[in-house]
């Protein structure tokens, strides 16, 4: 399913990686730091600026942005374990949230060793809007634009998008679609219906926003000269169902009830909006931190997702996990559009060490790791919740925030993250003032053990 080009920026891919995901969790900072620098994903200068904190000034933030007064920072961690179509990678995710990245680590795992995930594109093309919001005589509108189509697209090519079309890609179509106004028009606007010009793109490995709103304002005086009519505004459309991202796990060795399990909740999502809001979140815990790492446009690919999961009418999954035979097989389709070019991708040098850890080599192959990696974090919340539920897991990588929150100090950690450890097991449950009751107790201790 793949069309991933050969080849890696990773040292000696013909091995694969796992020798350095083993007990890659148990390690300190620096061997981390050091495991990516002797599987090639980060040099030495990488690594260098990651033990310096990253960025100092805010010389690049007032670049970025108006009123900077800092940076405000996400941890940045490495899910292992991840094997997509073929081909081994380490994944950079910056997220706040505890347990995302150990969650897909450990689910990438379970599917590397008992399966297989495979990813491919559907189209190639962004879309661009042109609104007119009021035209009297949609026919004759609809024959002037189609009959002068192919003179658009060319001229939008030579002039705005001549980039692209030197890397491949460019304006390819323009669709007319007439969206009829609402039943509080008066009799007398009957007759006017809203058109909406649907500017196709193929923006190679840019996002490619800024380009098709420039090719979509290019485009507006033309038109009007041509039709005699007033464009309303221009803009382009994150739900771009013209090019599509599929991921698909398929597990060869799954315990037949877990299997089902697996398979009814995948349905609940289906028919039911208020878990499919939770599904769908879930699944972009493991796509948005990618997004976040490698300084695309997380808002967007969000917005797609959303609306791509209620096309039907009702908001649904945009994962679906099925049976077949002795296998389970899970399914993933939505908008990623993401870029490897430009913006703060090329800009901002975290995002550039992010997206030469992963090492890919284009944009739709950026997209199929963010999908393949949403729908197997989705496999993992789905087992969690159908098998020992979501708290277990979740709160025992809590342990270590609550313990913070709590004010221990680095002596203290381990004890407080232990006894807290302990009640967990015994009663299902802890929270912020079991942590303060269990740090109050390990001072209450250590200073009677001081006075006798």
């Amino acid at each position: 399913m793949s069309d991933v080009k050969n080849g890696s920026k990773l040292k000696d891919i013909s091995k694969n990686l796992t020798e350095f995901f083993q007990g890659f969790s148990k390690l300190t900072r620096d061997q981390r730091l050091q495991v990516l620098e002797q599987a090639g994903a980060l040099d030495s200068a990488d690594g260098l600026f990651l033990k310096n904190g990253g960025l100092q000034g805010t010389a690049l933030g007032e670049k970025f942005v108006e009123n900077v007064i800092g940076y405000f920072q996400l941890p940045l961690g490495v899910a292992t374990n991840f094997r997509i179509d073929g081909k081994d990678y380490m994944i950079p995710m910056a997220v706040e949230e505890t347990s995302i990245v150990a969650a897909a680590s450990k689910t990438a795992k379970w599917i590397r060793e008992s399966g297989s995930i495979e990813t491919r594109t559907i189209g190639d093309d962004i879309i661009g809007q042109i609104q007119l919001a009021k035209v009297q005589d949609t026919k004759k509108f609809t024959e002037l634009i189609l009959a002068k189509k192919a003179e658009f697209i060319h001229l939008a090519n030579d002039e705005v998008a001549f980039g692209l079309v030197r890397r491949g890609g460019g304006v390819t179509d323009i669709q007319v679609r007439i969206l009829p106004r609402t039943e509080t028009q008066t009799s007398i606007e009957a007759s006017e219906q809203m058109i909406v010009l649907h500017v196709h793109m193929n923006a190679v490995d840019a996002m490619g926003a800024n380009i098709v709103n420039q090719v979509c304002e290019f485009l507006k005086q033309p038109i009007e000269e041509l039709t005699g009519e007033k464009v309303t505004m221009c803009i382009l459309s994150n739900l771009t169902d013209t090019k599509l991202t599929e991921a698909k796990v398929t597990l060869e060795k799954i315990d037949p009830e877990l299997a089902e399990k697996i398979e009814e909740a995948s349905l609940f999502a289906k028919m039911d909006p208020y878990r499919a809001a939770t599904n769908n979140k879930g699944v972009l815990n493991g796509m948005d931190p990618i997004l976040i790492a490698t300084g695309n446009d997380w808002r967007a690919v969000e917005a797609g997702v959303h609306a791509y999961a209620c096309r039907s009418g009702q908001y649904r999954s945009i994962t679906e996990w099925k049976r077949d035979g002795r296998h389970l097989v899970g399914t993933l389709q939505a908008p990623v559009i993401v870029g490897t070019v430009g913006g703060v991708t090329t800009l901002h040098p975290t995002a550039k060490l992010c997206m030469k850890m992963l090492g890919v080599e284009s944009a739709n192959e950026l997209s199929r790791l963010v999908a393949a990696v949403g729908l197997v974090q989705n496999l993992g919340a789905l087992r969690a919740l159908t098998t020992v539920g979501i708290i277990e897991g979740h709160m025992k990588l809590h342990i270590k925030n609550l313990t913070l929150g709590a004010g221990a100090s680095e002596k203290e950690l381990p004890f407080v993250q232990k006894k807290l450890e302990e009640i967990l097991a015994l009663k299902k449950r802890i929270s912020l003032s079991n942590a303060i009751d269990v740090l109050k107790d390990l001072r209450a201790q250590a200073s009677n053990s001081h006075l006798n």
